[in-house]
């Protein structure tokens, strides 16, 4: 059914899992992977049935980042056209950030290139135990895209940045996970499990609550305290309007356990 397909997403009903499946190339990046993750991802944002959003990709590896084959060719294109190129790319990763249920990150072997600023641009993100993540751009004589550099400086320590981004060497999931810049380590080939577990955890959550704190953490990055403390005030005074906040409230008083999953839900 998938063979033939570099990526494919599947509908589960309350979650969307969408596979990188360019498996003869370390699932690097192809234009069907960018075509796969809009349209799940527009699925997502429309279906209040979704409640949250896996990235994975198949076989025993997560991304290898961009096709050297392809970028190989861009320098005799006209430089408006390769920044058109990178923002393809930015485009999504700006998609997986915006969406309003949260996207999930499954990542097996390991993830290279932009293949670290997709699993970045994630919610959350499960690594197996052997996972090594590696911004390996400066070893074919490139620079980071995907919003990778600014992912790191907020995580990490700038001398580690420095020997990430400098001299491309790999950091152990291990590693990132101490560091407080992974949410949970698999078992090998259990990364996929643990994404689950997470979204098994969401799956009875109420999509407008979701969607409101993701744009409010979004928003904390560049935000000053008072310009936060304004947006938290806005959604605050819409949230207690919804039927969320309704059901979530009764059943508070009724001590039982809220059910924010509606039959009409689609």
């Amino acid at each position: 059914m998938t063979s033939d397909k570099t990526a494919y997403f599947e509908d589960l009903g309350d979650r969307l899992v969408i596979y990188n499946a360019n498996v003869a190339n370390r699932n690097a990046i192809t234009l069907e992977l960018y075509d796969v993750i809009s349209n799940a991802l527009d699925l997502a944002t429309e279906a209040d049935r979704i409640r949250s959003v896996i990235f994975t990709g198949a076989g025993s590896f997560f991304c290898a980042g961009g096709d050297l084959n392809r970028i190989k060719t861009r320098r005799f294109e006209p430089l408006e056209d390769r920044k058109a190129h990178i923002e393809i790319l930015h485009d999504i990763i700006r998609r997986f950030r915006s969406c309003p249920k949260p996207v999930i990150a499954a990542v097996e072997g390991g993830a290279a290139g932009a293949g670290v600023s997709l699993a970045y641009a994630c919610d959350f993100i499960v690594a197996s135990k052997e996972a090594r993540f590696t911004v390996s751009y400066v070893r074919v004589g490139l620079t980071p895209d995907g919003g990778i550099t600014h992912r790191l400086m907020k995580m990490l320590p700038r001398p580690l940045v420095n020997e990430l981004c400098l001299f491309a060497d790999p950091i152990a999931a291990e590693r990132l996970y101490q560091l407080g810049a992974l949410n949970q380590l698999s078992e090998p080939g259990e990364a996929m499990s643990g994404a689950s577990a997470i979204a098994d955890r969401l799956a009875n959550s109420p999509t407008s609550a979701l969607s409101r704190i993701k744009d409010l953490l979004n928003a904390a990055e560049h935000s000053t305290f008072e310009e936060q403390m304004h947006l938290e005030r806005d959604h605050m005074a819409i949230a207690v309007t919804e039927d969320a906040a309704v059901e979530g409230i009764t059943a508070f008083f009724e001590k039982r356990k809220p059910d924010f999953v509606k039959p009409g839900d689609s």
